[in-house]
């Protein structure tokens, strides 16, 4: 039993990284109908630029890791900003209506970010510098690290964090406006343009922000984006791309079947249960487990 809920601890950590990736699907997806296929590179960029300030690469370390986490939270945002929306081919690929310039644009800026990291960062991993300690505590017989814990109550602030603005700020009603109905946000006066490039620089800053909580767990390196990405995108197809708890819920899902499968049966099956759920739901109810489905009038 004691192992089994370590397994589930761990799993509730990974599951809340998945979740937050997930979270920024959702706000890119909510606002313009588009995904940002580069959420994992986003994050592995953060994680990157993280350790450049606070690991002992390129002469550092430079900075605490508290007062790491806001820079890295704005870098992200502006890449969000000024690569994937205002450079590339997403505005443009919205104001024609292509359905699949963004997602060739997403695909391509997440291969163009991977060799980047490579050639500035190497292709080797790298250790992660914890700011907390290594030593684990009791929790119901079952063995936790500190960071497991600061990864959730992370995750869970960073999505609170979104969620009170969009329901307490001007700007952040503006938001949901242009999530409920995009055309008629912009006849009541709201700059849907500008509510699409914010929606891309939340859902990066959210990604850079989870790769600096999730890499002291785990190695930090230009591949590590690709899996936590992809996987996060099957979150946000299970828990719904509409709804902020089935990205919650999702997540713990897929992060607590990996682990507990990981080690009861073997680490080469650890996706599959997660990825069974995925064919599962897409079968039964498509709109994701906490999904609304979308009427269309024609």
């Amino acid at each position: 039993m004691e192992i089994f809920l370590q397994l589930v601890f761990s799993g509730i950590a990974l599951g809340m990284i998945y979740a937050v990736i997930a979270f920024g699907y959702q706000l890119t997806f909510a606002t313009s109908g588009t995904l940002n296929f580069g959420q994992g590179e986003s994050l592995m960029l953060g994680a990157l630029v993280g350790l450049s300030l606070v690991g002992t690469i390129h002469g550092g370390p430079y900075m605490s890791y508290l007062l790491m986490i806001p820079i890295v939270i704005a870098f992200g945002a502006l890449q969000g900003v000024f690569v994937e929306v205002e450079w590339i081919g997403v505005r443009p690929a919205i104001k024609i209506k292509s359905e699949f310039g963004w997602i060739m644009s997403t695909i391509a800026l997440a291969i163009i970010f991977k060799n980047v990291a490579e050639n500035i960062w190497g292709k080797d991993d790298l250790t992660f510098p914890s700011p907390l300690s290594a030593a684990p505590f009791k929790v119901l017989g079952a063995n936790v690290q500190p960071m497991q814990v600061a990864v959730i109550v992370g995750a869970l602030a960073i999505m609170l964090a979104v969620e009170v603005f969009n329901r307490k700020s001007i700007y952040g009603k503006a938001v949901v406006a242009t999530a409920n109905d995009r055309d008629a946000a912009g006849l009541m006066g709201i700059n849907t343009g500008m509510v699409i490039t914010f929606s891309y620089a939340l859902s990066s800053a959210t990604a850079a922000f989870a790769g600096v909580l999730v890499a002291p767990l785990t190695l930090t390196g230009a591949t590590m984006g690709a899996s936590l990405g992809l996987k996060a995108f099957a979150v946000a197809i299970i828990g719904g791309l509409t709804s902020g708890v089935g990205a919650i819920v999702g997540g713990l899902i897929l992060g607590i079947a990996e682990t507990t499968t990981g080690y009861y049966i073997s680490t080469g099956y650890k996706e599959v249960p997660g990825l069974l759920l995925l064919l599962l739901v897409l079968a039964i109810k498509p709109s994701g487990l906490f999904g609304k489905a979308a009427i269309k009038k024609v």
